[in-house]
């Protein structure tokens, strides 16, 4: 089955918009925990807009899921996963000054570094997924750095699912075959939502997980946050698309 993460970075911006501790991201975590999610995902980033460095240490002790911390691999990323020691660090290629996540590593390019990055993190405890395009030739080097997952980029399907979902599902389907035969796990995230969040898991059956924060966030205003993560299990749990 595959599980899901919930980011919580979205509900981090709105309680930073005003100061103070409302709403409370500890409660946030612990409720979304106790309403459905199988996980919970967080992105420190260097400035603090969202989640802050003291949430990401408030948060370890209290979570009963699988934490993931995502983040670009700087010293102070590092030593903070030293000190935290999460079931799972996703690294991202992100630069300081980008807004979200918009492409997956160069694997090829970065490899070296990469490689003393994922057996640093290792040496923590961490189960290591790096953040990756669907480029098959991304992922053969992504299994020498010693990764343990991928995380698919879906950016690019999300845009182009409702012109034409199978065109935008082809090269994940593909990338996922890739990496099933290099034992390498899968998972995914950026832009899944209700709408496209069944479909990709039709497509790709051996997904592990999937981290969602800004549509589940958007959608909880409307439907409440209980309500909301049991509609995205669902989408996980339907019977696959013939």
């Amino acid at each position: 089955m595959t599980q899901l993460s919930v980011n919580i970075n979205k509900i981090a911006t709105l309680r930073n918009a005003r100061g103070g501790n409302n709403p409370n991201i500890l409660q946030v975590a612990l409720d979304a925990e106790r309403f459905g999610a199988q996980g919970i995902t967080v992105h420190p980033r260097p400035d603090e807009r969202h989640i802050r460095y003291q949430d990401v240490h408030d948060l370890k002790p209290a979570l009963s899921t699988e934490f993931n911390i995502e983040g670009y691999p700087d010293r102070r990323f590092l030593d903070l996963i030293k000190a935290v020691r999460p079931a799972q660090t996703t690294l991202v290629p992100d630069p300081p000054h980008v807004l979200t996540s918009n492409t997956g590593w160069d694997t090829i390019e970065h490899q070296s570094m990469l490689r003393d990055i994922v057996a640093e993190l290792h040496s923590y405890g961490t189960r290591v997924s790096i953040f990756i395009n669907p480029e098959p030739h991304y992922f053969e080097p992504a299994k020498a750095c010693g990764a343990d997952r991928v995380e698919l980029y879906t950016g690019p399907y999300a845009e182009q699912f409702h012109q034409d979902s199978e065109a935008a599902v082809a090269p994940y389907v593909e990338v996922g075959l890739l990496a099933k035969s290099l034992d390498l796990g899968l998972n995914a995230g950026h832009d899944l939502d209700l709408h496209n969040l069944a479909f990709l898991k039709a497509r790709i059956p051996h997904l592990l997980e999937v981290s969602i924060g800004h549509a589940l966030i958007c959608d909880a205003l409307y439907f409440g946050l209980e309500n909301t993560i049991q509609m995205y299990r669902r989408q996980l749990e339907l019977d696959p698309i013939a």
